[in-house]
């Protein structure tokens, strides 16, 4: 009986993806993703600490970014603020960002490269507040000035970042458009401000990466040897 048309698309998207992911966990369980816990533990404290009324202030002085403040210190601010959650968002949704998405990151493109996609996804969106709010309103492209405001914090940027990177590295070319779709989709049809903009900010910032290593050929996962290669060091 022939397989499944659906599932064997299915297969052929996720298939070398999720063997990675269960090889690691099976042959070393959480100590396969001791970075994507550190994270997901920073982040929780920094939760904890931003709801007491002592410890807003010192978070918001070390992880907080706004596009009116000078570049250096929101370039000084930009990698704790990955770990800050929103405040008017719930905090179980960004800790569960951050265990799925930067769990399987660590495990398929190694510990190196997920910090550094990490951080650029969120460095493009810190950087296109200040250039958005420069071209102004009357752009699709600009932002208003109240935007310079706005307090910008959070894993999101990131967690859509890694998952473009994910799927370039493993092939999974349906579910790379679906995610960079969704990013289009959410600012044209759902949320036209500051951080759906900086979603697809950081997911160009990716493709670019992508498309350059495409260019000086290294594609890193087109084999199937290399499609595990996260697991692979963990032999």
């Amino acid at each position: 009986m022939s397989e499944p048309a659906l599932l064997r698309v299915a297969r052929g998207e996720w298939g070398p993806l999720l063997r990675a992911v269960r090889c690691a966990l099976s042959a070393k369980r959480l100590r396969a993703i001791p970075m994507t816990l550190t994270a997901v533990c920073l982040t929780l404290a920094f939760q904890v600490v931003q709801n007491q009324s002592w410890g807003y202030r010192t978070v918001q002085n070390i992880g907080s970014v706004q596009a009116d403040e000078h570049l250096w210190l929101a370039l000084l601010r930009t990698p704790l603020s990955l770990f800050v959650p929103a405040l008017d968002l719930p905090v179980w949704g960004a800790l569960a960002q951050v265990l799925i998405v930067f769990g399987i990151a660590e495990i398929c493109v190694g510990r190196w490269q997920l910090p550094a996609v990490a951080y650029l996804a969120t460095l493009a969106g810190t950087m296109y507040a200040r250039i958005g709010i420069w071209i102004g309103p009357d752009s699709p492209l600009g932002l208003s000035d109240a935007d310079a405001y706005v307090v910008d914090t959070g894993p999101s940027a990131a967690v859509v970042g890694l998952a473009v990177f994910v799927c370039w590295r493993y092939r999974a070319w349906l579910t790379c458009a679906a995610v960079v779709v969704a990013m289009v989709v959410e600012v044209v049809f759902i949320k036209n401000n500051l951080a759906g903009k900086e979603h697809v900010a950081a997911v160009l910032a990716v493709l670019v990466v992508c498309a350059v290593r495409e260019a000086v050929g290294r594609p890193a996962g087109a084999a199937a040897g290399r499609r595990v290669s996260g697991s692979e060091r963990l032999r």
